[in-house]
């Protein structure tokens, strides 16, 4: 079992680079951060773009896995997004991995000024945004011409640090976007069912992992897949304290996780907690995963 930290995009540097330091420090095995124009209750704060983060991000670090939680086709085109991604590969030196979703209704959707997509419109994108994303980071030259984007001659010299791409991490709950992290992904991420009762969500946890372990099992990839639980989707935020991380982690074992990932604690509001925790855990915890 491996264990990520979340840090939002909403602190200046001088204070955001001092946590992704410690993330590292403590022995978190990846850290994250949200790719988003802005982002529900914390829209009208302070925000930063997830890439220059990332960027600087990796300049302060020198071991731990660094990725987007997650990107989506909202406000992105493959192309040029492609091209942010090879650097932050290579300034990483190999070390990113691209979080990606299908997105879904709020800020991002409305603030360039264009209708949201219909939901069935939404998965289809999602599908061509990370086929498209495959393709122009395994070759050479890519020309596309589909529904929702194209691409003519698009280079991506000088490639991946990481081949023959750098590895996905796809968002899936349905059963749709489980078919494309199947196919393209290296790795899968579910946050699990909306609900406020926790043993019902940790009941949902468990159907969706049935549901794509079955789904998985239609694709002839000889690839290890590495299955990622978002740990504050649940009604109980994760570092609430050591032991409820403690026995989430182990709730999450036992499904056949093998990363979960939680977020660093905020002064009030969403993920509100004491970075003490972060510290106790650090101690106590991280330690011992993956004996």
């Amino acid at each position: 079992m491996r264990a990520g930290i979340v840090i939002l995009p909403e602190h200046r540097w001088w204070m955001a680079e001092p946590k992704w330091r410690a993330a590292e420090e403590y022995g978190f095995h990846h850290a994250w951060t949200y790719d988003h124009l802005g982002w529900r209750t914390l829209v009208d704060g302070p925000w930063f773009g997830a890439v220059p983060t990332l960027t600087a991000a990796a300049m302060v670090t020198s071991r731990i896995r660094l990725g987007t939680f997650v990107a989506s086709p909202n406000f992105r085109h493959p192309v040029p997004f492609a091209r942010d991604l090879l650097t932050l590969d290579d300034v990483s030196d190999g070390r990113f991995t691209l979080g990606v979703g299908a997105g879904g209704a709020g800020y991002d959707t409305t603030v360039l000024g264009e209708k949201p997509p219909l939901p069935r419109d939404r998965t289809a994108r999602f599908a061509e945004f990370v086929e498209l994303l495959d393709q122009l980071l395994i070759k050479d030259r890519t020309s596309w011409h589909g529904e929702f984007y194209a691409a003519e001659e698009a280079r991506s010299a000088p490639g991946c640090v990481q081949r023959p791409r750098l590895p996905f991490l796809v968002a899936a709950n349905g059963p749709k976007a489980m078919r494309v992290a199947a196919r393209f992904g290296q790795a899968w991420v579910t946050t699990g069912p909306p609900t406020e009762d926790v043993e019902a969500w940790w009941s949902g946890v468990r159907t969706m992992a049935e549901q794509f372990s079955e789904t998985l099992a239609t694709e002839d990839r000889a690839v290890r897949m590495h299955r990622y639980l978002n740990l504050d989707s649940a009604p109980v935020y994760s570092l609430s304290s050591a032991a409820c991380f403690q026995d989430a982690v182990g709730r999450a074992a036992e499904l056949g996780f093998t990363d979960v990932v939680a977020h660093w604690p905020r002064h009030d509001g969403v993920y509100a907690g004491s970075e003490a925790v972060v510290e106790e855990i650090a101690a106590d915890v991280l330690p011992v995963l993956g004996r």
